[in-house]
């Protein structure tokens, strides 16, 4: 074999390595990404079961049922409404008629499945994309602040 030869090896070997290695980090990122959902959003989308997401929107308003540590609740952008069950303790600020982050899964009858919830944490805070969501329902003002 030629140093040429040899030297041409190496460099299709390292690309092979290379290559390998960037799909193990995109696969990766993959499996750690978790997308932002409104209501409306989930109603549009066919959104599988045991995929990790984020949904957002208010609290519907009459609509908390709390059973020990297992919480029940909507969240609605007006326009569509999902079904939360969170098991844990929920935030001081978490309350009806408040925007709230929720993240977790769908299971198999429609009910999503919180892991964590957030709510927002002062007067004028309100998360971006809860916001925008609030706002393409026509119930964001504007004037209530959304830090960026």
């Amino acid at each position: 074999m030629t140093r040429k030869r040899r030297r041409l090896g190496f460099v299709v070997a390292g690309m092979v390595l290379l290559g390998t290695a960037a799909a193990l980090v995109l696969s990766a990122f993959e499996d750690n990404l978790v997308f932002f959902y409104s209501p409306s959003e989930v109603a549009a989308r066919d959104v599988p079961p045991d995929r990790r997401v984020r949904i957002g929107g208010l609290v519907e308003e009459a609509s908390v049922v709390r059973s020990g540590l297992t919480t029940r609740f909507r969240v609605s952008d007006t326009a569509h409404v999902v079904s939360v069950s969170y098991r844990g303790l929920l935030p001081d600020l978490f309350r009806e008629g408040q925007g709230v982050v929720a993240e977790g899964a769908f299971d198999r009858a429609g009910l999503f499945i919180a892991s964590e919830v957030l709510a927002k944490h002062d007067e004028t805070y309100m998360p971006p994309e809860v916001a925008d969501a609030l706002r393409k329902a026509g119930r964001w003002r504007g004037d209530e602040g959304s830090q960026r």
